[in-house]
């Protein structure tokens, strides 16, 4: 069906093969142009070069393999522990007519033994295997007879010990891959730490120059921690925010799970539990519901959703802690696949770390350094009041420079004020320094706190200075603040054992020459508003749409996505295409596809676009991708309100107009100005703040040095003595007093 080359030509070849790539990622998959670095690692694959993968869930990684493997002459072997990931990719490829097949524990000894024979009759360009599968001798002796072109390792992390869910079995891999040195080797995955992929560069022996690394960050996610404190009830009302959406909720437990999932029911939504109590039977329908569209929400403990391909996840719900970031950026990572803004609410408390910490003591030592180190990156996280993105993608090596990303509460809410604790600190530091650096906050807290621990006794630092100096505080607020001292660079926490250690900021503030400002207690549940990117679509079409793909998909036994994702749908009911050309230049419509569809959904739009007397829209390949919900079309929410501002609306009175927060109004104006809009002067901004004539002095001389772009260089210029609050209302009056360009 496609064309091949020989190893001969290489560059040559390649480069042919490229534009071969470009026409089936048109053709078949329905895509106009590559994602970022996936053309990349396809070239890289085409020349024969070992190649490392990290890209975020919904990145495309999986097309990085899939497209070679039409195009080599040989077979690719595709390495997964994720048994549902492999059936749906299997069943997906071979609605669009590419030749796929699985081998694995779960099918029947006839299906087993038909797709062998398929496979030894050279009928197949994709096998998908358990790395368990893949071990057996009798497995490695039938593919010693196939001409093996690549070897994609899916999941890759669970080679490295360091990685979340390492597993032994993955190690072997590297033996099976020496097995078959003339086929190319991918390693794929979505989440590892520069030290995880380190350990897979060199278990596998990959050269740094094939490395691959996408951006971490998920930018239609929108990220919300919040105090928990009525669980149920604060569930109930976030779930009313998306009727009729797919979403998932995780639990820790299974007994939470299956309360729940009663709870939810009882209130009249779409919920089905799933965990490892259930049996196989009940796990795969519930599961088999959810992905068909007939059930929208799942209660689930983490076993659920690796492999889950489900485009239209419109929110994720952290009911319970996990148990580190990974696990955190996993799980999320399966909402908002179709590029449309999600919704991530994790719902945070310190008995929730207990929970957490239960599971952590059942390991032996060294896992258990591992994971509370894991857990306390976590824990970070959850504490910061800055962007969630930066140290969200920091743990992932990764540096965020945007100050506000406008996608997490801390960005769009009001700043919890913060408090002088600099004596505090002095004690916290000189505590750490008596204690020689060697131990962890808990250690350091118990002294501060006089505790008559066995660990105080034994190391006799009840006779420290320091000892007993901190009754002030609970437990848990000095492990707040510590949290907070690391953040801010005071103390370096070992990445293994979690001791503390002082840096050249900690002795500054020891001597009395900086002062600390931090938040002292944990902020209640933050009722954030943020700002979709609106597009316009017919949604009384899109609904009739959706309905039609579900009759396809039901009649197919296929899940509602293969037919379409809803991305297609929407811009359907965007541009509302009445030709085959013009449906073509939608996303996701190859003519693969077009054929087994196109006319089906024409059917129904020209029908729908004839009662209603709509034209044709044809979309052109410029036209930015479409990114949410219905709305009419109107002028944006910052553009009005900064022409409101420029006729003599107050800020309160913007306040008051659109229900928003101060903050939120703020945002706009800046936006308005930064969007070259002259913005009128007023002194509001000034007498909205708190700011002294001394230090608005000194911040003008901040904001002239450092510029207006981000605010984090002008908090720490002025020694964190000045709220954001303030430093949004102050930087407006700057940036619109005569003579500031």
């Amino acid at each position: 069906m496609y064309l091949t080359c020989s190893n001969s030509h290489q560059m040559v070849a390649s480069q042919y093969m490229i534009e071969q790539a470009k026409t089936i990622l048109k053709d078949v998959f329905g895509y106009e142009e590559f994602r970022a670095l996936q053309q990349e690692i396809i070239e890289n694959v085409f020349r024969r070069k070992d190649t490392l993968v990290i890209m975020p869930t919904g990145g495309g990684k999986s097309l990085c393999y899939q497209i070679p493997a039409l195009l080599f002459k040989g077979l690719t072997v595709v390495v997964s522990p994720l048994i549902s990931l492999m059936e749906d990719q299997v069943q997906q490829l071979t609605a669009l007519g590419i030749e796929a097949l699985v081998l694995n524990s779960t099918l029947s000894y006839d299906a087993y033994q038909n797709n062998i024979a398929r496979l030894m009759r050279n009928e197949v360009r994709l096998l998908y295997l358990a790395p368990e599968t893949l071990l057996m001798q009798k497995t490695l002796a039938m593919l010693s007879s196939q001409q093996i072109d690549c070897f994609t390792i899916d999941e890759a992390h669970c080679i490295s010990e360091w990685g979340h869910d390492f597993r032994p079995e993955y190690r072997q891999l590297i033996e099976v891959r020496k097995r078959f040195p003339q086929a190319v080797c991918m390693a794929l995955t979505a989440t590892a730490t520069p030290r995880v992929q380190e350990d897979i560069r060199q278990s596998l022996c990959f050269e740094a120059s094939d490395n691959f690394i996408a951006s971490f960050n998920r930018k239609n996610l929108f990220l919300q921690i919040v105090q928990k404190t009525h669980p149920v009830e604060q569930t109930l009302e976030f779930l009313q925010k998306f009727p009729n959406q797919s979403g998932i909720i995780y639990c820790l437990a299974r007994r939470q799970v299956d309360e729940l999932s009663e709870v939810l029911t009882n209130a009249g939504f779409s919920v089905k539990p799933y965990h490892a109590g259930l049996s196989d039977h009940e796990r795969q329908q519930n599961q088999m519901r959810f992905i068909r569209d007939d059930v929208q929400i799942m209660v689930a403990t983490i076993a659920f959703g690796m492999g889950i391909n489900k485009p239209n996840i419109r929110f994720i719900l952290h009911y319970d802690l996990p148990k580190n970031i990974e696990s955190y950026y996993q799980q999320i990572g399966r909402a908002g696949r179709d590029g449309l803004p999600a919704h991530c609410l994790l719902l945070f408390s310190y008995g929730d770390i207990q929970k957490v910490k239960y599971f952590i003591n059942q390991k032996d030592e060294h896992e258990q350094r591992i994971a509370t180190f894991h857990l306390n990156t976590l824990v970070g996280l959850a504490e910061t009041d800055e962007c969630r993105r930066i140290p969200l993608l920091s743990y992932f090596g990764e540096h965020y420079s945007v100050s506000k990303c406008g996608m997490c509460d801390n960005c769009t809410e009001e700043a919890q004020a913060l408090v002088d604790v600099t004596i505090p600190a002095q004690k916290f530091l000189s505590c750490v320094k008596r204690t020689d650096e060697i131990f962890g906050a808990g250690h350091v807290i118990d002294v501060l706190r006089g505790s008559q621990a066995q660990k105080v006794i034994k190391n006799h630092h009840h006779a420290l200075s320091t000892y007993g100096i901190g009754k002030e505080y609970s437990k848990k607020q000095w492990f707040y603040l510590s949290r907070q001292f690391i953040q801010k660079g005071l103390l370096d926490q070992d990445m293994e054992f979690g001791s503390l250690k002082l840096t050249p900021k900690a002795w500054e503030v020891m001597r009395g020459n900086q002062t600390v400002f931090a938040k002292l207690t944990v902020s209640q549940e933050k009722h954030t508003e943020y700002e979709e990117t609106e597009h316009a679509f017919d949604s009384t079409l899109f609904e009739l749409l959706r309905q039609r793909r579900k009759k396809l998909a039901d009649d197919a036994n296929l899940p509602p996505y293969a037919i379409f994702p809803d991305k297609t749908l929407i811009e359907m009911a965007t541009y509302f295409p009445q030709s085959q050309e013009h449906m073509l230049r939608l996303h996701g419509v190859g003519l693969v596809k077009y054929e087994k569809y196109g006319n089906l959904f024409l059917e129904l739009l020209c029908d729908y676009c004839q009662k209603h007397q709509l034209e044709d829209q044809p979309k052109r390949t410029t036209v930015p991708v479409v990114t949410s919900k219905p709305k009419t079309l109107t002028k944006p929410r910052h553009i009005v309100v900064g022409d409101k501002n420029n006729a003599g609306s107050t800020l309160t009175e913007l306040r008051e107009e659109f229900n928003v927060k101060l903050s939120t109004i703020l945002d706009h104006l800046y936006k308005y100005h930064t969007e070259g809009y002259s913005l009128r002067h007023s002194h509001e901004f000034l007498e909205l703040s708190t700011l002294s004539p001394e230090r608005r002095i000194a911040a003008s001389k901040a904001f002239d040095q450092f510029g207006t772009e981000r605010l984090k260089p002008i908090f720490d210029a002025l020694k964190e003595q000045v709220n954001y609050h303030d430093l949004h209302l102050f930087r407006l009056y700057y940036l619109t007093k005569p003579g500031t360009s």
